[in-house]
């Protein structure tokens, strides 16, 4: 931490009366407030995904890039943004995040079309990339040191009970008001912490910051990962041999190796490179990766699962998603307890097991598998991924330099956003395969007149799960035969996806045996 950073919290101790200006619990409460939006966010669009499809017309990859879209631009920014809070002040950056974030969620919700809603997600994701860093930065300004731990595990308690509270409050907005209204919530949630911000919070910004900006290792990164994410969403349709898939994926490569030189020869690199000497911290970023590529690619599918497979209302879909979130918020604690006793190897190791049992008894559900049953693997899946989230995050920061700390909280969580993006990309790929090679059986099965022009348009539906209407006046049997054909092919590609993710997430407890507890005390150098 800086020395100005030190003189700040020097400053701003509960003990001076004159002003609330840098109370450390108010400033707490202010960027909590913050960051609380886009936590809140990533499970709220979940359950809005299958209305937002309907209501729109979305294509399966125009509703999957809904989701891709921001989560790709919190990775490619995480980590310039917290140099822009380093080099402008935190209190700035944090105010032009909040502020940005909540007008594009009005701009959501104005829009008319599914281009618009994917543009306007993406810069919804930039000005969330602003929020997390900022707020850290905020939070190390506002506290002393021996306090700065509590502080971090209050705020991590608020953003963990705002992800479980998501799927109940976005199905409760969905059902009853719309879908716009996912997104309306947070203009007065962006205002508040405007005000608060404005009012509370006293700028903290790191002395000797960088006056320049690695503009080409930006421009190379975001290029890569979105030749990446786009080549494979769009490789079912052209074609995995295709030229257009091969030059998509090949340019995301070479992009890469290009970034990764240029990070050698630039004067302020975007990622210094340095950091990945380090065995433990480079296998605990891979291991994010790969733990966000499970976990978020799989958890896409359920919410189509459970409204158009099994009929739920949006409210429903987000009681029967309660069990996981809720047990990740149980799960955290009692595994940063684990970890402070034993190190972070074994709970890592045990909760990728965990996981991968969970994505395994995932992809044995069927049409018709009840509630008991899906709970139970959900349960499972938010008790293996909690100490995951806590381990690596350690292993990563502490295993940084000192003065890299920071840097290495904002990887941490590009890597969580990266991994999550590209297994929503990855998954989907497999679904929509999946999809194309089970649904002619299927469909010849129920022996039914099918229309040759109607093949595509009942491919997109069963990659969703969409039962399509039939003819007024059609018998019962014949649309429950259609219903049935649909939501088998869906299930066959769910499943197939849900293996995938189980053998990436076994692959992500290999990585934990070669993680081990920092050697750097970074503090709570954490993007929660």
């Amino acid at each position: 931490m800086s020395q100005s950073v030190l003189d700040t919290a020097q400053e701003a101790r509960p003990g001076d009366r004159r002003s609330l200006r840098g109370h450390p619990w108010l400033t707490l409460l202010t960027v909590a407030v913050g960051v609380m939006m886009v936590a809140l966010d990533g499970t709220v669009v979940a359950i809005a995904n299958p209305v937002i499809q309907t209501d729109l017309g979305a294509s399966p990859a125009d509703i999957q890039w809904v989701t891709s879209g921001y989560l790709l631009a919190l990775a490619v920014f995480l980590i310039t943004a917290g140099k822009i809070g380093d080099r402008f002040g935190h209190k700035s950056t944090f105010l032009v995040g909040a502020a940005g974030f909540a007008a594009t969620s009005a701009a959501i919700g104005f829009a008319g079309s599914i281009q618009q809603v994917i543009l306007f997600r993406v810069l919804q994701g930039l000005f969330g990339a602003l929020l997390q860093p900022a707020a850290l930065g905020l939070l190390r300004g506002a506290f002393p040191a021996e306090k700065l731990n509590m502080a971090i595990g209050i705020w991590g308690g608020v953003i963990g009970a705002s992800t479980a509270a998501g799927p109940i409050v976005g199905g409760l907005l969905v059902e009853h008001v719309s879908w716009e209204s996912v997104f309306f919530i947070n203009v007065p949630v962006g205002l508040i912490a405007v005000a608060l911000g404005l009012w509370i919070l006293k700028d903290v910004r790191a002395e000797n910051a960088a006056k320049s900006f690695d503009i080409p290792g930006i421009v190379l990164l975001s290029g890569a990962m979105f030749m990446l994410v786009w080549g494979i969403i769009k490789a079912p349709t052209w074609g995995w041999g295709d030229p257009a898939t091969l030059v998509f994926l090949g340019g995301a490569v070479l992009a890469m190796v290009v970034f990764a030189f240029w990070q050698t020869r630039a004067k302020e690199p975007l990622i210094p490179l340095s950091l990945f000497r380090s065995v433990p911290l480079s296998a605990g970023t891979l291991l994010m990766v790969l733990m966000a590529f499970a976990f978020f690619g799989g958890v896409f599918f359920v919410t189509f699962y459970l409204q158009n497979v099994h009929g739920m209302s949006p409210v429903d879909a987000g009681v029967h998603l309660l069990p996981m979130t809720a047990m990740m918020i149980v799960g955290a604690p009692i595994a940063g307890a684990a970890i402070g006793k034993i190190g972070p190897r074994i709970p890592i190791v045990a909760g990728m097991l965990f996981t991968t049992a969970a994505m395994l008894g995932m992809s044995t559900l069927e049409t018709d598998s009840g509630t008991g049953v899906m709970s139970l693997w959900f349960v499972l899946m938010g008790l293996g991924l909690s100490p995951v989230m806590v381990g690596a995050t350690e292993v990563i920061v502490g295993n940084a330099p000192l003065e890299l700390s920071g840097v290495a909280g904002g990887l941490q969580q590009a890597a969580m956003q990266v991994g999550g993006s590209l297994g929503t990309a990855v998954l989907g790929a497999v679904m929509a395969s999946k999809v194309a090679d089970v649904l002619p059986g299927n469909l010849a099965r129920t022996q039914l007149p099918i229309d040759p022009a109607q093949g595509e348009g009942l491919k997109q539906a069963a990659q969703l799960g969409i039962a399509p209407p039939m003819p007024p006046g059609t018998p019962q049997p014949a649309v429950d035969a259609m219903a049935n054909a649909i939501h088998s092919s869906f299930v066959s590609g769910m499943s197939l996806a849900f293996t995938v993710a189980a053998v990436v997430a076994l692959a992500a407890a290999g990585l934990g045996l070669f993680t081990k507890r920092g050697a750097n005390d970074a503090g709570p150098a954490v993007h929660i």
